[in-house]
């Protein structure tokens, strides 16, 4: 009776205090999601283009979070090298200015040539399965990967390659497929999410799940990358900040419960706006990932902002490589913390109890699952520190400095119906997001994977306030590059 009479006030309390921290003030800017804005009138600069092909890749792939900001950071990296060799003041990350052209040469036909056939080389590195797209783009942009006898094309290509010798040697193990090199085992058994939870050996360390995918395949997937918070960072400083990152709530602490306890009534108190910011922000399979996710906003910026070809190349080498050290980061505390997700601790907890639970049902407590699909029901990784939290907070950090403004003025709109997890049933009416700044954007990012019953209240904060550090350190970095002071 004492453990009912806790949610029903946290249901109450959260249910008081959630409509008023989501009313999101509308900008005069406002724009789709992914509309162009009206004032934009020329076409995407080449480094858009790169980004988007690269974007189509990374939702026909397979690669985790982590792995795709890593890919995102390494073409942007690419190209900002090739684009430097044709900027009188700016140097290159691993050669200097050793490659820097005369005058003449620094033409705009020139740089975007160089980028091309540099982030084309990136491109087919990382995602060799989609070389057919890229060489399409090539293609479209009047290029030909095999014609390299340009000096353009050769400077590129000199400053491209450079970055892979050092990517293919940063300890994400890209030879290897990022298999794990940690040697990470989990000391929990796996469960299965469709039957009760009975027992686990430690309630508060990370489970496996089985469960069947989108595609009807039962499937036990392992720890994510463990290995990763091992990988070398842009700034250098991402393992640095990962461990000032403060110890998460141990089992068998007051602490531990209370953050189950507030997962169980936030869920169960769900309204149509919560559960279209727990989908539209969930990034799953098929998707961008939270990581490209932050490069559409990106995409938006350039065409909101008019952008030329330097302003695109800064920005999202700077922005790539700030998300890049936020999955390097955030993997280095999930693997040092190993903790437990909600569904593990919550079943664990309520296990024999009656709890309500989203859809307004009540349910035995082992039998609690997430807002999320039945075929992704929490991703394989631990949950303290929140990816979401951080891989956003770190971009939106790089943005509002980029920009010298903390606004942004975005919108999208959940159509009635779309839910993946309720389908033809929510949102009952079409739901609009809007986004006034990007640290209001990051933070939406953030909680939407409390209300989705993935992460806890601490693992989102301390994933911001990580994110927040790691955006300003890469920031630094990238700046210092462009500046020439390497």
């Amino acid at each position: 009776m004492r453990v009912q009479r806790q949610l029903r006030i946290l249901l109450r309390t959260f249910a008081l205090g959630a409509a008023a921290a989501l009313v999101l003030p509308v900008s005069a800017q406002a724009a789709g999601a992914q509309a162009v804005p009206a004032q934009a009138t020329a076409g995407p600069s080449v480094v858009v283009r790169w980004n988007q092909a690269l974007l189509a890749a990374v939702r026909a792939g397979t690669l985790g979070p982590p792995m795709v900001a890593r890919a995102l950071a390494v073409v942007h990296t690419c190209a900002y090298d090739a684009w430097a060799a044709y900027d009188p003041v700016a140097v290159g990350t691993r050669l200097g200015g050793s490659l820097r052209r005369p005058e003449a040469e620094r033409t705009d036909a020139n740089r975007a040539a160089a980028i091309s056939y540099a982030a084309h080389m990136a491109a087919v590195d990382l995602y060799p399965a989609q070389r057919a797209g890229f060489d399409a783009l090539m293609a479209e942009l009047g290029y030909d990967p095999a014609d390299t006898s340009s000096q353009a094309a050769r400077t590129g290509l000199a400053a491209c390659g450079a970055v892979l010798d050092h990517r293919h040697a940063d300890g994400s193990n890209q030879a290897g497929g990022y298999a794990d090199t940690s040697g990470y085992a989990p000391v929990n058994a796996p469960m299965a999410v469709a039957d009760p939870l009975t027992s686990v050996t430690d309630p508060g360390r990370w489970q496996p799940l089985t469960y069947v995918n989108r595609a009807g395949a039962v499937v036990t997937p392992p720890f994510l990358a463990p290995h990763w918070g091992g990988v070398a960072s842009f700034s250098g400083q991402a393992r640095q900040l990962a461990d000032a990152v403060p110890a998460p709530a141990a089992y068998g602490t007051s602490a531990f419960r209370a953050q189950a306890a507030e997962i169980v009534a936030v869920t169960a108190a769900l309204t149509d706006r919560h559960k279209a910011i727990a989908e539209y922000w969930a990034d799953g399979p098929a998707s961008e990932t939270p990581p490209g996710h932050w490069s559409l906003f990106a995409q938006q910026v350039s065409a909101r902002d008019r952008h030329g070809l330097a302003e695109d190349v800064k920005m999202f080498f700077a922005l790539a490589n700030a998300v890049m050290d936020a999955g390097i980061a955030a993997w280095e505390v999930k693997r040092d913390h190993d903790t437990a997700r909600p569904i593990t601790a919550i079943r664990f907890l309520y296990r024999g109890q009656q709890i309500p639970t989203w859809g307004g049902r009540t349910i035995d407590g082992a039998t609690w699952t997430p807002y999320q699909p039945s075929w992704f029901p929490t991703p394989p990784f631990a949950e303290y520190v929140s990816g979401h939290s951080t891989f956003s907070a770190a971009a939106a950090e790089v943005l509002r400095r980029f920009t010298g403004s903390d606004s942004f003025g975005g919108q999208v709109v959940i159509a009635r119906g779309s839910s993946l997890v309720e389908p033809g049933v929510t949102p009952a009416q079409d739901v609009t997001l809007r986004w006034y700044t990007f640290t209001q954007a990051a933070d939406e990012a953030g909680v939407s994977r409390r209300y989705g019953g993935i992460h806890f209240r601490a693992g989102d904060l301390e994933g911001r306030a990580l994110g927040r550090s790691v955006g300003a350190a890469a920031w630094q970095r990238a700046a210092a590059y462009w500046t020439g002071r390497g």
